[in-house]
């Protein structure tokens, strides 16, 4: 069975002329065509279609009123058509399009905020897509497809060495986070809050309360370096409770449900009755960084990777 023919734009271009026109003959010489081949597209255009879109007369062209109705609807779809070679120029130059973007939830107080404003500065007409999500969801997202590229805590698992690339983009230390009322207890009075708040602190000083932290299904990079400060410390922690989001763990800190180890960048995560404070020991970094799939980097994306790339090399240097 054969499909049915439909009008090429060739044909809607020389029914919007004739249209206008109100006469073949002048509508093919603005075409720079003779009148017979014109009738003939236009006929031809008439029968894919099943209607008559002039009434005509030896001396005039009318619309009829299918025709006069119709003659919107076509300059709507010519000027649609003609936009796509600009549109697609700009597709291919990453100046439009979409970007689905996830990012761990400690990137948003540090990172991300900078990176979206001079993307959306360079690439106004980007959508961006944004999903907040643990580093194990991001590459399960990434893996199938279903995102571009993400924003997760480092290092990357290693069955996944050749199909994603990893740009490292910022390491930072790991701070304590304590309630306010467990701080004092610690300093004991001596000292008022102002003068200790931002002190170096010991992790064996918080070492016997409840620990917050992520499962270590979800991040086990980040949990791993967790346990190996307190391993270094000589000391065993006490899970307390666990959380999949920042904000959560902060939260429980807040009302007194244990400590937690995090990024520096929580310090931006300004929570009533909570403090950060820096840690004496030696503690390994926080690596967060731009995870993508290797073999497919739209134009769109390699502009966010250029971007990325720029504040890696500041925030190194």
């Amino acid at each position: 069975m054969s499909l049915p023919a439909i009008p090429d734009l060739r044909q809607l271009r020389y029914f919007v002329t004739v249209a206008e026109e109100k006469h073949f003959g002048r509508a093919a010489a603005r075409l720079s065509m003779t009148q017979p081949p014109l009738s003939q597209a236009i006929r031809a255009l008439e029968g894919t279609l099943g209607v008559e879109l002039f009434a005509r007369t030896k001396r005039s062209v009318e619309l009829t009123s299918v025709g006069a109705d119709l003659l919107p609807e076509v300059r709507r779809l010519l000027a649609g058509a003609e936009g796509l070679r600009p549109l697609a120029q700009s597709l291919a130059r990453g100046e439009a399009g979409v970007l689905s973007l996830a990012f761990v939830s400690t990137a948003d107080y540090g990172l991300l905020p900078p990176l979206l404003r001079e993307f959306g500065t360079r690439h106004p007409r980007v959508r961006l897509e944004l999903l907040e999500a643990t580093s194990d969801v991001q590459i399960d997202e990434l893996v199938a497809g279903r995102i571009d590229a993400g924003l997760v805590i480092g290092p990357l698992p290693p069955r996944y060495a050749e199909q994603l690339s990893w740009l490292p983009l910022a390491r930072e230390p790991l701070v304590i986070a304590m309630s306010t009322e467990m701080a004092a207890r610690i300093e004991g009075g001596a000292q008022s809050a102002a003068e200790w708040r931002d002190a170096p602190l010991s992790l064996a000083q918080a070492g016997d309360a409840p620990l917050v932290v992520f499962p270590r299904r979800l991040a086990p990079g980040f949990y791993d370096i967790i346990m190996d400060c307190y391993g270094a410390a000589g000391l065993a922690p006490r899970i307390g409770q666990e959380a999949i989001q920042m904000q959560t763990i902060v939260s429980l800190v807040s009302a007194g449900m244990g400590v937690a180890l995090v990024p520096q960048s929580l310090r931006n995560l300004r929570r009533t009755g909570v403090v950060y404070r820096p840690l004496c020991e030696a503690v390994p970094a926080i690596v967060t960084g731009l995870a993508w799939r290797t073999a497919e980097v739209s134009p769109v994306l390699s502009g966010f990777i250029d971007i990325v790339r720029a504040h890696a090399d500041v925030l190194a240097g």
